[in-house]
């Protein structure tokens, strides 16, 4: 073989060489830790969405049960519904990652005032079913505050990768782009003691 057709062979092993030495394959498992980590905050938030009907199914017959705050769950589940994203990859900017975020907030503050209001009727308090839901809700919130910050450390190193040297050089022409994170939150350093009994007191934990 003539040493012009073997050039451009030698060039590709000189290039895989060298993105491999400066943390290409690292760069590619970061960005899949980042996917994995996605996927596992999808999966909570779509188990509660699965939730909220069996929830609005259980207070809804109560005599005289608050129709307004029983909407705004049903409401705020449509929205979330409504939003679409890959559930195998993160939104690719802030803008949509901050559409996100709030829809799927919205429906947590939503069901956090219908919890509230269902202290005020002893009867779905007893019922069976709406205790179990209220245990599963519970779990699933703390749930979905640990993988958003499991997310958010994984986007973090991913992130840092993709501005070390030498990886900066290359890493945007080869489509390794910055990823968005979930805003920070009061408290988010810790997982929450979601405690949806307040005793009666008609308000939410601090």
């Amino acid at each position: 073989m003539k040493a012009s057709r073997l050039l451009p062979f030698v060039a590709l092993l000189l290039a895989s060489g060298l993105l491999t030495g400066c943390g290409y394959n690292r760069l590619v498992s970061l960005k899949q830790q980042t996917d994995s980590s996605w996927a596992d905050v999808e999966n909570v938030y779509q188990r509660r969405a699965d939730l909220v009907p069996n929830l609005v199914k259980t207070v809804e017959g109560a005599a005289n049960f608050e129709k307004e705050t029983l909407t705004q769950v049903i409401q705020a589940r449509q929205q979330v519904n409504n939003i679409k994203v890959d559930p195998n990859s993160p939104p690719a900017t802030s803008e949509a990652m901050a559409a996100f975020q709030q829809t799927q907030d919205q429906l947590s503050s939503a069901l956090s005032r219908l919890l509230v209001t269902v202290e005020r009727y002893p009867d779905i308090k007893a019922n069976a079913n709406f205790r179990d839901l209220q245990a599963q809700l519970e779990g699933t919130e703390n749930r979905i505050t640990v993988e958003r910050r499991k997310f958010n450390q994984s986007v973090q190193q991913y992130n840092t990768a993709t501005k070390q040297f030498p990886t900066v050089i290359y890493s945007g022409f080869l489509g390794f782009k910055e990823r968005p994170y979930f805003a920070a939150r009061a408290g988010a350093d810790q997982a929450p003691e979601v405690d949806f009994n307040f005793g009666g007191s008609g308000t939410p934990p601090s």
